[in-house]
Parts: C-alpha cells; sequence; structure tokens
C-alpha cells in the first residue's frame, strides 16, 4: 500500500479548491451584459418588450449569470426571472416616495461599511460586487466607492466589533459577499471568529441561487470550521430560480451544518400571487432552506413598477397561512428606517 504524504494531501486539497475557484469565476467572467445577447439566448425580440430600456445607466448595468439565464423560459418576454433583471423604462420614472437610500443606511453607517441598526448586530459589508443585477436592489445607489479598499473596511469594521461587547452576531452583507474568494473570506471570519463576545455569523448571498458553484466545499468547511454559529440566508423569489444546482448548493451548507434560510421580496408580476408563493416554500423545503421574510419592497428609485400593496400582501400571507404548515409561511416585513426591528405588516 503507498502511503501519501500530508503535503501531497494538502496539495490536492488546494488543487480542487484552485479548480472550484476557477470554475465560479469563470462562470462570472461569462455572464450577460448586453440586453440584446441575454435577448437572443432566449429567442426573444425587443419588439416583444415594449417597455424595454435599451440604455440603461452604466452603473447599474444589466448583469446576468448564464446559470440564472437558463432558468427562464424561452420565447417568454413576461418569465418571471426576466423580469427581475431587464431594465425597463419605467426605471426612469421619477416618485418622491422612492428614493435612492430607502432603508436608512447612511444613517445607520459606523464607517467603511459598518452598519448598525438592531441591538446586537451589526451588518458589513464586505463588498459592493454582485453576480446579478437585480432590479429592485434596494442598495443600487448605494455608495459602495466612498468606503476605500477591503483590507481598509474589513481593519475598521473589526475593530468597531471587537470595541463593541453588546455585539453577539455579525451579517456579512454587500453587495455580495460570496463575491469575495474563500481565502479572502477565511481571513476574514478568522478575525471575527477571535472576538470573544460573538456568537453567530450570518452571510446574506444570492450567489447560492444565481451562480450556485460558487459555494464550493471549501467554503462550507471554512463556514464549518469555525466557532461562531454559521447561518446563511440566501434570496430566491420564484420556485423557477431554485434548479438542481441551486438545490445541490444548499444541501453542501446543510451537509457542513449551516443552518440554511430564505428572504424573498415581493414583486409585482414575479410572486405577487398565492400559488407561486406556496410553490416556492415547498421548493425551499426541498432544498433544505426555510422561508424567513417576506419585504415588502423597499421603496427605491428605479423600481416603483415592483410594488404590492399592503393589502394585498396580506391576502397573500392569508392564503398561505390556509394552505401550509406554519414552518413554511415566512414573515411578512417591511424596513422602517429607524426602527428597532424589521417591521411585521399584519
Amino acid at each position: 500500500m503507498v502511503t501519501r504524504s500530508p503535503a501531497a494531501c494538502q496539495s490536492d486539497a488546494e488543487r480542487i479548491a484552485s479548480g472550484e475557484t476557477a470554475a465560479w469565476k469563470q462562470a462570472l467572467a461569462a455572464s450577460f451584459t448586453e440586453v440584446a445577447a441575454l435577448l437572443d439566448a432566449l429567442g426573444l425580440d425587443g419588439k416583444d418588450l415594449p417597455d424595454l430600456d435599451r440604455t440603461s445607466p452604466l452603473a447599474f448595468r444589466l448583469l446576468v449569470p448564464h446559470a440564472f439565464a437558463a432558468l427562464m423560459r424561452p420565447g417568454d418576454p413576461n418569465d418571471p426571472l426576466l423580469r427581475q433583471v431587464l431594465p425597463r423604462v419605467a426605471e426612469r420614472a421619477g416618485s418622491d416616495d422612492y428614493i435612492n437610500d430607502p432603508v436608512g443606511d447612511a444613517a445607520a453607517d459606523r464607517g467603511h461599511g459598518l452598519l448598525q441598526k438592531y441591538a446586537g448586530r451589526a451588518l458589513l459589508i464586505a463588498t459592493g460586487a454582485c453576480a446579478i443585477h437585480c432590479r429592485y436592489c434596494f442598495r443600487r445607489h448605494f455608495p459602495y466607492a466612498a468606503m476605500g479598499s477591503a483590507a481598509v473596511r474589513d481593519a475598521s469594521a473589526l475593530a468597531r466589533i471587537a470595541a463593541d461587547p453588546s455585539l453577539s452576531e455579525v451579517i456579512l452583507s454587500g453587495g455580495d459577499p460570496l463575491m469575495r474568494d474563500d481565502r479572502s473570506l477565511e481571513r476574514l471570519i478568522a478575525e471575527l471568529n477571535g472576538i470573544g463576545h460573538l456568537r453567530r455569523l450570518r452571510i446574506h448571498t444570492r450567489l447560492a441561487v444565481v451562480l450556485p458553484n460558487r459555494v464550493t466545499e471549501r467554503l462550507c468547511a471554512i463556514l464549518s470550521g469555525s466557532r461562531l454559529t454559521p447561518v446563511v440566508v440566501i434570496h430566491a423569489n420564484h420556485p423557477n430560480e431554485l434548479g438542481p444546482a441551486a438545490e445541490q448548493a444548499v444541501q453542501r451548507l446543510r451537509r457542513a451544518g449551516v443552518t440554511a434560510l430564505n428572504q424573498s421580496v415581493l414583486l409585482r408580476a414575479v410572486n405577487d400571487d398565492s400559488t407561486t408563493l406556496r410553490q416556492l416554500s415547498e421548493r425551499l423545503f426541498q432544498c433544505g432552506a426555510l422561508p424567513y421574510y417576506l419585504h415588502q419592497l423597499d421603496p427605491v428609485a428605479g423600481a416603483a413598477h415592483f410594488q404590492v400593496t399592503d393589502a394585498c400582501a396580506t391576502e397573500l400571507i392569508a392564503s398561505l397561512r390556509e394552505q401550509l404548515p406554519g414552518y413554511l409561511v415566512p414573515q411578512l416585513v417591511r424596513e422602517v428606517p429607524g426602527a428597532g426591528s424589521k417591521r411585521p405588516i399584519f
């Protein structure tokens, strides 16, 4: 029998990790960034979409991974996944109620991307980058460039977190924190691990859904190897987003001992019917994630065409309660600037 040295085994692990990183980065680099290319891949013509905005701002350009586009229905201009990412002329319509900072991030900023809104928790904006540009994104106007370099941000945030013993949980957000590679995340999590008063690490990510191969085995090992209890909150709005690859990504997290939750945004013509929401909850549970929040739309400039009324929202939740067990009914909430928690909507 041939005995392999620890160094050889380590080399194998490094090669696997390197291959995993290369795979998701290559997939990200190949993403659709041109409206015409995405429509062509779906067998659509611009004439099928009379409200299409062909000149969307470069600051929030089209960005869609092929893996997500592959879940869209070819030839359907009203596909609910397509609707979430395709720029529309309606985004240019101004409204006094729809603003650049709808959730009060600026008031909660403690410097270099560390936000503190709620007792016991701090949110660290780990990056301004994301793998997909959702047209309803509440941080689409966030001044990421003003946060400074990642090294400066991390050092400043870690110092503030370490100096505040009231904190028991840190939330990594963005952008999308999983846009940072495993090595970078490992360093950051190791630093958080050393802050004695922290107990939980939460990661908010859409990549597990839109770029599932980002959930690498190494990432799962990093999370399971931390003394902090790991929670990953994914973001799926429609059951069609949860294909086999996304299910496998969530299952990898579950096998690593990570609690998997989901938060959705209620969006007109995407998921504003009880059948879709019921199917979403059931599909999430099948994948291994529990429905957590159903957010009423944050009133961010450019997203008013996605709005669903509170009356409709509460009717939808009432319908879900009649169709599903309680653990599959997400909590309907709104984020109110300055409030001490997400505000339930009854």
